[in-house]
């Protein structure tokens, strides 16, 4: 599917107004600003405690020591900045006032702030959009992505990536090179979170792997999985056309279609007949990626005994239906990630050297001004979108 570029006044289906059932002013859960936020020197998307979105020029702040003004160039829209605008948390974490969304992004370097030396003025970084305490044990562990002190772009009061400027901490930047693009490097942060699951996986080479869930982050665990070695390889999704672009994705996978007239047991019992008939051939290592219960449910079923299954999805916080003791007679490790540590330079190679090309998921491409428009098809189901990039390309300076 060719990305679709929308920085005219007319493109798939919405308008420069956006007259599709839409008016100025609080309606559908956006404000459309007054001003033209062509003039705005910080345009940035804001969410508000209250579930609506909003452009809004921002305040541009100073760098501090060690730190870095960028200007984001790309920013990718993730399922949980949607769960931010819809549902005003994600967890226990909670909008409680007004916050730039955003946190898969790649920038330029405009100035650098006392004591940085990593970074100069004019490099292209990706963004690792965690800001650690460093000062706690998980921390000290290396753990730092369980840090519970954690400033996280775009998780609320902590400015996201979908602005022109943001202050960034150069150790958490990480240069990207000439050949790859910002949507590229944008792309590094849903990678980094498959290259953060896939290790405690068990996802191995001839082993057959199962991923649930044909999202985006389902079909990067599924380019993952490939590049990996695992095979065969089957993914699962409701929806027809999300798996159609997944054999696109990797040819070599089988698709599955959820059966809602069946349960969690039933559509297990199909899915392993894709691998073959006896225990042995059913997938050691299954990646979830939905977090939706059923989704989890159907894992839990498909694994074989002694398997590993990853959820890496999420979800709602209470799930009562997990299927425990299967899990426990038959010795399935049950795992877990959040987010990613230290994976960003192996996210860069992997990109570099062709071994995954994650560019076919960006489907959408919207100017920043036109942001909220990229939420709200991002939004819509059934129109084909997978991955909405939000892009800069004005020369920005300060």
């Amino acid at each position: 599917m060719p990305s679709v570029e929308v920085f005219d006044a007319v493109a798939n289906g919405h308008t420069n107004g956006h007259t599709n059932g839409h008016t100025n002013g609080n309606t559908n859960g956006h404000t459309h600003a007054d001003v033209d936020p062509a003039s705005f020197k910080n345009p940035s998307l804001q969410v508000t405690e209250d579930h609506r979105i909003k452009l809004v020029d921002a305040p541009i702040r100073e760098p501090g020591a060690g730190e870095v003004t960028l200007q984001v160039k790309c920013s990718g829209i993730c399922g949980s900045d949607m769960h931010l605008w819809k549902s005003g948390r994600i967890g226990s974490l909670e909008v409680k006032g007004d916050c730039v969304l955003g946190h898969e992004a790649a920038g330029i370097v405009l100035k650098v702030g006392e004591g940085v030396t990593s970074l100069k003025v004019g490099d292209r970084v990706g963004i690792e959009p965690q800001e650690p305490c460093e000062q706690c044990f998980l921390c000290m562990e290396g753990r730092y992505n369980l840090c519970e002190q954690v400033k996280f772009s775009g998780i609320w009061p902590d400015a996201g990536s979908i602005q022109r400027f943001k202050v960034h901490p150069a150790k958490w930047l990480y240069k990207i090179p000439d050949e790859l693009s910002y949507s590229e490097g944008a792309l590094l942060e849903p990678l980094s979170v498959i290259l953060h699951g896939i290790k405690g996986a068990n996802v191995r080479l001839g082993q057959a792997s199962l991923i649930c869930g044909a999202g985006p982050i389902g079909l990067v665990a599924l380019a993952c999985a490939r590049a990996s070695g695992a095979h065969p390889l089957v993914i699962t999704d409701i929806d027809p056309k999300r798996l159609e672009f997944a054999k696109e994705l990797v040819p070599q996978c089988q698709t599955y279609r959820i059966n809602s007239k069946l349960n969690a047991q039933e559509n297990a019992k199909e899915i392993r007949k894709l691998y073959g008939e006896d225990e042995y051939s059913a997938p050691a290592s299954v990646m979830e990626c939905t977090g939706v219960e059923s989704s989890v449910c159907t894992a839990v079923y498909s694994v074989r005994r002694g398997g590993t299954l990853m959820v890496i999805g999420v979800g709602k916080p209470v799930m009562n239906n997990i299927p425990f003791m299967h899990l426990s007679l038959a010795e399935i490790e049950l795992r877990f990630i959040n987010r990613y540590r230290d994976t960003w330079p192996a996210a860069i190679q992997c990109m570099k050297g062709g071994i995954v090309d994650l560019n076919k998921l960006v489907t959408h491409k919207f100017p920043l001004e036109k942001a909220i428009e990229a939420f709200e098809l991002n939004g819509e189901a059934g129109n084909g979108s997978i991955k909405v990039h939000i892009v800069d390309d004005v020369d920005a300076s300060l």
